[in-house]
């Protein structure tokens, strides 16, 4: 996880280690270049990670948010706004993101508890997944 363009934006990774600090890297300055445009930034990147011939060779998924929107960047040049603003990547992925949806649409819990019991499920079901978690949060919207 990082924290990029003045701590607006939040930053995690699925995949390889030094693809994704390249990318980071990237990501960082194209949010530089867009004045903290999260989505601009997110499809500059997405653009040249699909053209560049180098770049096409990194293999990592980011996932990425600010106060607006939460947003997972691919290699293909997918730049995937999910419902509900619920991301999730990485091999427990899929788990964390079902189990955070039930957990939104049928409990009162904040998006912090979501989070952790959401990771937690993840943890239990998925070999790959574990129990050791960083949880970063931005303000929320007045």
């Amino acid at each position: 996880m990082r924290r990029l363009y003045n701590d607006k934006v939040i930053a995690g990774f699925a995949g390889g280690t030094a693809d994704a600090f390249t990318l980071f890297e990237l990501f960082e300055r194209k949010l530089e270049m867009h004045q903290g445009h999260l989505v601009k930034a997110a499809v500059e990147l997405a653009k040249d990670w699909r053209t560049d011939r180098m770049l096409r060779k990194l293999e990592a998924l980011l996932a990425v948010a600010d106060e607006n929107a939460s947003l997972i960047i691919t290699g293909n040049g997918d730049v995937v706004q999910p419902e509900n603003d619920l991301i999730a990547i990485g091999s427990g992925g899929p788990y964390a993101q079902a189990a955070a949806r039930a957990l939104l649409e049928n409990t009162d819990m904040g998006a912090r508890d979501i989070a952790e019991k959401a990771l937690n499920i993840a943890g239990d079901i998925c070999i790959y997944t574990n129990h050791f978690h960083t949880i970063e949060e931005l303000p929320s919207k007045a």
